[in-house]
């Protein structure tokens, strides 16, 4: 049996957020060997997700993607609990799935706890003033409590829609959603992994294109060759 040490248990547990004691077999059955250990507890799921919520992530990646035709670009910020993690294929992979789905689905928040009231607010005089004009046009008029119910569920589509975490990943086809495949990383790899921001800029976004009559400049070009 090896003769591991209290330093050696301790840097196993900073690296991998396992338990003491699961860190001190896992060396014991690696005879000792820290990268061995590492795997044995990675393999056996010791370090669940659930233990991993109140974690700090403070490590981690920016990853930028710039999409084939150069008009839309990515900047995201994903989270670890050790360079050791951000350094790995597995995680390098998610964090490029992220980038792929923030340049394709455009979300506007990450979770919906960061949505603001006002926002929230503004959707659903939308959502309520569809339905009024709905009610308009068939004369049928709802129960307010089951417009209440309406209301909720429709604002609660528009946070799957507009929340980077409750998007399903266009990189998969099991509609897996990115918390998902992050609560699956993080009970495999036994740290928090978290998509902390992100940037996403298209080209020609927020300027006012000058609006053109193309038959009047026709005409134009036109007037001045008589």
């Amino acid at each position: 049996m090896a003769n591991v040490t209290a330093q050696q248990v301790k840097a196993l547990r900073d690296r991998t957020g396992a338990g003491m004691n699961d860190c001190r077999m896992a060396l014991i059955e690696a005879d000792g060997n820290e990268e061995k250990a590492v795997e044995i507890i990675q393999k056996k799921g010791l370090a669940k997700a659930a233990k991993k919520a109140g974690a700090i992530a403070a490590e981690g990646l920016i990853h930028s993607y710039i999409h084939s035709n150069a008009r839309i670009g990515v900047l995201v910020e994903v989270n670890c609990q050790t360079d050791f993690v951000a350094r790995g294929d597995e995680f390098k992979s998610f964090v490029n799935e992220v980038a792929l789905q923030i340049a394709s689905s455009s979300p506007l928040y990450v979770r919906r706890e960061e949505v603001p009231q006002a926002d929230q607010d503004k959707q659903l005089a939308i959502f309520r003033g569809q339905m009024e004009e709905e009610e308009q046009k068939t004369g049928k008029k709802r129960p307010e409590a089951a417009v209440a119910k309406i209301l909720e569920g429709k604002l609660d589509k528009w946070f799957s829609e507009v929340c980077l975490d409750e998007q399903e990943l266009v990189t998969r086809d099991d509609k897996k959603t990115v918390k998902g495949v992050a609560e699956e990383l993080t009970a495999k790899i036994g740290e928090k992994i978290s998509v902390r921001r992100f940037v996403r800029y298209e080209l020609g976004e927020g300027i006012e294109k000058k609006a053109t009559d193309l038959a009047a400049e026709v005409a134009e070009q036109l007037k001045g060759m008589s």
